[in-house]
């Protein structure tokens, strides 16, 4: 191995790193710092001990996993901690895809991987769920590597993603075409901006579920607003107290969404998930520190 290996393997699989992290974690944030670490204890190694190394990337995926469970409990604890919802990272659409797919419905499924229904419903399971379940039926290491991984034999390994997949599978949705969510999502948009109650309980669907999550730093409704009627009025009154907001649409991994800006400074991000062309949830971020993927970038 040359010295300039090293660096090219990080590089290479930083994507895929990042990618593994986010869903165990839900924040780029703690992805980000997930890699971080991986990587100096890669750059730890002297040549040798990386020449002993037969998979680099078999490496990484490891210390990566390892870092994330430990990770993952913290986090837990202090979200048991903190008041009010707790919602994933709202992230870019195709942010870690290989590719472009030219179908844009391949590019809804890719998405859907990372959604935030999905995510919600792996922040339910325990750590060791999620890191078995992320690590074999998205990334296909198989149970032995897994068990390795977290601790466990084989079979319990196998035990754990299976349960976990129980779990994703009670709460799987269908993907729907993007033409079919742009449309409900945008005339929500019109009926929310002209204060059209009557057509925005038409967007609705009757037990729709708003979920706000101002990560303890902006102050939003502190429970779940469930029923088209009060989640209409709810949305109306944040509309009304915050009449200089204006709307900008954004592309994330569960589609159209609105990128909600004060002058030119981007303050929250409000997502949905739509079935049988009705909206069944609206995800409101407006912790700052979940934004920062959408903040433009300076010059170099």
């Amino acid at each position: 191995m040359n010295a300039s290996e090293p660096s090219d393997v990080a590089v290479h699989e930083r994507r895929r790193l990042l990618s593994l992290a986010y869903r165990m974690t839900g924040t780029l944030a703690d992805a980000e710092d997930i890699v971080q670490e991986t990587y100096i204890r890669w750059y730890r190694l002297d040549d040798r001990e990386r020449n002993a190394i037969r998979v680099p990337a078999a490496w990484l995926t490891h210390v990566a996993s390892r870092i994330a469970l430990d990770l993952i409990g913290s986090a837990h604890a202090r979200r048991e901690q903190s008041s009010g919802q707790w919602l994933p990272e709202p992230v870019p659409a195709g942010l870690f895809a290989e590719g472009t797919p030219a179908d844009p419905l391949e590019h809804a499924v890719r998405d859907d991987e990372v959604n935030t229904a999905l995510l919600l419903v792996l922040e339910s399971m325990t750590p060791l769920e999620r890191v078995a379940f992320v690590l074999h039926d998205v990334f296909a290491v198989p149970f032995a590597e897994v068990a390795e991984i977290i601790g466990r034999s084989a079979p319990a390994a196998r035990q754990l993603a299976t349960a976990a997949r129980r779990r994703v599978r009670a709460g799987r949705t269908r993907v729907v075409e993007p033409g079919e969510h742009e449309d409900v999502v945008r005339a929500f948009q019109v009926a929310a901006r002209e204060g059209d109650i009557t057509a925005l309980l038409r967007t609705l669907a009757p037990e729709v579920e708003a979920r706000a999550d101002g990560g303890d730093v902006v102050r939003v409704a502190p429970n779940v607003v469930r029923g088209s009627d009060r989640v209409a009025r709810y949305l109306l009154g944040v509309l009304q107290k915050q009449p200089d907001i204006r709307f900008e649409e954004l592309r994330t991994a569960d589609g159209l969404a609105y990128g909600m800006l004060a002058g030119d400074t981007l303050v929250g991000i409000t997502a949905f998930h739509v079935e049988d062309a009705r909206i069944t949830d609206v995800w409101i971020v407006m912790d700052p520190r979940k934004l920062t993927a959408w903040m433009p970038l300076e010059a170099d």
